[in-house]
């Protein structure tokens, strides 16, 4: 595969669908710097799954190609959009070694937007518990955020690792940083879908240092006597 020819074409074919108006509020909404072409996420991941990826090497050098692609000096939202896309799509081609690659590009990350995908769907494949032992307290924040939602696989196929779900949630339930309470709310909400007394337990044992953020997610899909009692019990510490 020609890498930059490829690279091009992908970009040339996200700025045919882009949507006359969107970039402009879709920089407001994620309050970013970058260049938006204005193209909607469901058409990046149709451009993307178009790639001529035929091996790991196809998938890491378009990937990093995309992801350091600028006009102007600047990164291009679209152009990220679909490196982590295409890291998705053939994510069965990369390797354990590999999460390092996806490593730099969360640390690279300045939104959610890019690094949930790569939270979930890449590392969430590649990177080992021992991996996300190390990232989960680290300085960076959304490297952090990243060790958490890298559990919602295990979450939704109905084999959580409750033990790191707890260890995680015991070393940041104290942060005041927004990304991270939301996540840890996150994957208790959804493992609340499948374990919702596992969920109201470990709550109710945490109601005095748990936050609002987190709280209001981890009982969304509890049942309702359950949700209201943990709901109450937070507002009377």
């Amino acid at each position: 595969m020609d890498v930059e020819e490829e690279t091009a074409r992908i970009v040339a074919e996200m700025r045919r669908r882009a949507v006359p108006g969107r970039a402009e509020g879709e920089k407001r909404y994620l309050k970013s710097d970058f260049v938006h072409l204005g193209t909607t996420v469901p058409e990046v991941r149709k451009v993307a799954r178009t790639a001529a990826v035929r091996s790991r090497d196809d998938a890491l050098a378009l990937a990093e190609t995309l992801w350091t692609l600028t006009e102007s000096g600047l990164a291009v939202h679209e152009a990220r959009m679909a490196a982590i896309e295409i890291l998705v799509r053939w994510v069965r081609l990369l390797e354990p070694k590999d999460v390092g690659f996806v490593e730099r590009l969360v640390r690279d990350s300045a939104s959610w937007v890019y690094v949930d995908g790569l939270a979930e769907k890449v590392v969430g494949q590649l990177a080992s518990g021992e991996v996300l032992d190390v990232w989960v307290g680290d300085s960076c924040m959304w490297v952090r955020r990243t060790a958490l939602l890298a559990l919602l696989p295990g979450v939704r196929s109905g084999r959580p690792d409750l033990g790191r779900i707890s260890r995680y949630g015991d070393l940041v339930i104290g942060e005041r940083e927004f990304f991270i309470r939301k996540a840890l709310g996150w994957v208790l909400r959804e493992l609340s879908k499948k374990d919702p007394a596992w969920v109201h337990k470990w709550v109710t044992e945490r109601i005095g240092t748990i936050s609002g953020v987190t709280i209001r997610e981890a009982v969304r899909r509890l049942p309702e006597a359950d949700a209201q009692g943990l709901l109450d019990a937070y507002r009377r510490r």
